[in-house]
């Protein structure tokens, strides 16, 4: 089993509206198996790297950013803005997804190992990321920054965001 919610929405400021904010934050619910996993993160990018893992397998490692990462304060866009790798602090909520055979296999830090079907672990994703984007409709248009480090990694993210969320690799 798994299954996924987040709530308690929240910008870096508060749970005020605020369009220079580009990082959603909010509480995550995490159901892999038995296990329930709970921390407050960056919920964007925890949508985003779910979406990546519906095509790669994403393993846990010191290197790599979390599941659910404290924060994601740089993102770093490839050359065409069709892909951005987020960076934030080493704190955060971390499993494995591996593909195996048309199925998911999550790993915790535990080892607790937990097999679902690539059809209903893709379902739940596009349902988390979803309302993730629902989230950010409701609000206030962000502002696009006019430095162009920060713009081209947002735009990267969104660029990424629907090209695999709408079926792209």
């Amino acid at each position: 089993m798994f299954k996924i919610r987040a709530d308690d929405f929240s910008w870096i400021t508060g749970k005020e509206d605020d369009p220079t904010d580009r990082c959603l934050h909010g509480h995550v619910t995490v159901q892999i198996g038995q296990t329930v996993l709970e921390d407050d993160g960056t919920v964007s990018a925890t949508a985003l790297y779910l979406l990546k893992s519906l095509t790669e397998d994403k393993i846990m490692n010191d290197s790599c950013i979390q599941m659910i990462p404290c924060c994601g304060f740089f993102m770093l866009a490839n050359p065409s803005l069709t892909e951005v790798t987020i960076i934030g602090c080493d704190s955060g909520t971390d499993w494995s997804v591996i593909h195996e055979d048309g199925r998911v296999k999550l790993v915790l830090e535990s080892g607790e190992t937990e097999y679902v079907d690539f059809a209903d672990y893709q379902a739940e994703v596009f349902r988390f990321a979803d309302s993730i984007e629902n989230f950010y409709r409701s609000c206030k248009p962000k502002e696009i920054p006019d430095d162009s480090f920060e713009r081209d990694g947002y735009t990267a993210f969104w660029n990424e965001w629907h090209r695999r969320r709408n079926g792209g690799n």
